[in-house]
């Protein structure tokens, strides 16, 4: 089975993450901050990738290491529950709406990490949530898993709807691309990835 268990520890975070790429999207979230753990429960259900995340974060300060941070931990898991990358289908894309927002997600699990991201938001602020943190997440992410990662909160009005159809652009793609090859080749013509 695909799995990882990390930990890591700083002045500013102690995290644990677990993952499970083959199992059917369970999740267990606990960042502090609600909102995150409610888009980080929307990545694992509709990724189909089990997630066991505990964060106690500098949370006084604000919410920044805690969302940079738990993405950093994440994707580390993900990029070690994956091995070599060896025998995935490595691309995923899909569009996503969530009543008047609509988001999309192409992503390469290359090795070659890489993050575009483009939308805005209204607010501040969703919840407890910093809205701006949404790209440091996806850039620690992509950074720390080897993937190259287009996301793009196409429009809406609403930004928890925006938000939440990004998070969930990003689980579809995700899911897609991690799937296993009938063949059990790399998809690269270097042979490799």
């Amino acid at each position: 089975m695909r799995q990882a268990q990390l930990a890591r520890k700083t002045k500013e975070t102690d995290i644990q993450v677990a993952v499970k790429l083959d199992n059917i999207g369970t999740a267990n979230i606990d960042t502090g901050i609600g909102f995150f753990d409610h888009m980080l429960t929307a990545l694992s259900v509709h990724s189909g990738i089990s997630m066991d995340i505990a964060v106690k974060g500098d949370l006084y300060v604000d919410g920044h290491h805690t969302v940079e941070d738990t993405g950093i931990v994440l994707g580390k898991a993900l990029g070690e529950a994956l091995g070599d990358k060896s025998g995935i289908t490595r691309y995923g894309s899909a569009f996503i709406p969530m009543d008047e927002a609509l988001a999309f997600c192409s992503l390469d699990i290359s090795n070659r990490p890489f993050l575009v991201f483009q939308g805005t938001f209204t607010n501040a602020m969703i919840g407890q949530y910093d809205a701006c943190l949404t790209e440091e997440f996806f850039r620690a992410f992509a950074f720390n898993a080897g993937i190259t990662l287009h996301v793009n909160m196409m429009y809406g009005s609403n930004d928890h709807h925006k938000c939440e159809a990004a998070f969930k652009a990003v689980a579809h793609a995700l899911k897609t691309a991690v799937t296993p090859l009938e063949a059990g080749k790399t998809l690269s013509t270097k042979g490799v990835l």
